[in-house]
């Protein structure tokens, strides 16, 4: 597995790591023993940073981790990184230090720790991102060492700029892959030039870039796949990185005719985000143990060919550059 420092934090993390949405349970059961499952996989194979919120589950994906990570060896070297503020009205009056402090002080219960490795705004709003109080506040929970380091999740590119630029911030999290490609313009180039981690998540545009969904493809009630294509939950770039399903399967049969041999068009869509010169990490999902081993694969393929990339480049100028670069 390739590693890459994950920018002002300084530490060693691998490539591809784990995001565990999934693992709290919010769009379909996931069992205990399932969840640990994947979180050993994920490990076995040599994952070493993994991806959770407070609002996962209401703190369940924070909880599993702490339980997986209280039975592994004490050198395990895994990096948590966790977010903060999304369980309470999206307001910039709720992002203040006493706010901090008991979003902090539960995660540290959650994740069975003194000192957060990393924690990470959960998508605040612009006038959060752009207010020198947070920062403030930020700075006074790492010099307190209740964490270590902090970085924010972001929806746009602006928003990934304006905290990029802050002295303070160790990483940035972004929706990035072969389907959404504006942050390549400013987003990582600012970074990898300032020392700060690009996090890529949602890697596999909600499944779209696994290849596997057709026109009769039907989610659960419950999959944000499903109620949430209109963005009413929550932003729409979320789900299917904010491509229209249809416009989507199209683009993802090209994608998958660009495949090498002997490589899954998952692992492709994943190793293309992993080889950016500038990403950190990537943080797909996994429900299973055998997803969780496939994904882990991507972080070690070889180069992907100047064919390839030419190939991404352009589905994604014929198909989706008018939808999706204007608005995220």
């Amino acid at each position: 597995m390739d590693t890459r420092i994950l920018g002002r934090t300084g530490r060693d993390v691998s490539v591809m790591g784990l995001g565990t949405w999934q693992l709290g349970g919010d769009w379909g059961s996931v069992t205990d023993a399932d969840a640990l499952g994947v979180l050993s996989a994920s490990a076995d194979a040599g994952v070493t940073f993994f991806d959770t919120a407070d609002v996962y589950g209401d703190g369940r994906s924070e909880r599993l981790i702490g339980q997986f990570l209280a039975t592994a060896p004490s050198d395990h070297g895994i990096t948590v990184a966790t977010k903060m503020g999304r369980r309470v009205d999206q307001v910039p009056e709720n992002y203040v230090l006493s706010h901090f402090r008991e979003w902090t002080d539960r995660s540290r219960r959650n994740l069975g720790t003194e000192t957060l490795d990393l924690v990470q705004l959960h998508c605040p709003p612009s006038a959060v991102v752009e207010s020198d109080e947070v920062y403030h506040a930020l700075d006074t929970l790492v010099a307190e060492q209740v964490i270590a380091a902090y970085g924010l999740s972001v929806e746009t590119c602006e928003q990934a700029l304006a905290a990029i630029a802050r002295p303070g911030e160790a990483t940035v999290q972004i929706i990035f892959n072969a389907f959404r490609l504006k942050p390549l313009d400013a987003v990582i180039p600012a970074a990898r030039a300032a020392g700060v981690g690009v996090i890529a998540r949602v890697p596999l545009a909600s499944g779209l870039l696994t290849g596997k969904y057709t026109r009769d493809t039907v989610f659960p009630e419950s999959d944000h796949r499903n109620f949430n294509r209109d963005g009413s939950h929550f932003d729409v770039g979320e789900t299917f990185s904010g491509v229209d399903f249809e416009v989507g399967l199209q683009a993802a049969t090209e994608f998958a005719a660009l495949v090498p041999a002997g490589v899954s068009t998952a692992q492709a869509a994943l190793a293309w985000v992993a080889q950016v010169d500038g990403v950190s990490a990537v943080i797909p999902g996994a429900r299973s143990v055998a997803q969780a081993q496939g994904n882990a694969a991507a972080g070690s393929l070889d180069e992907l060919s100047y064919e390839f990339n030419v190939g991404v480049q352009d589905i994604y100028d014929r198909l989706l550059r008018d939808a999706i670069h204007p608005r995220w």
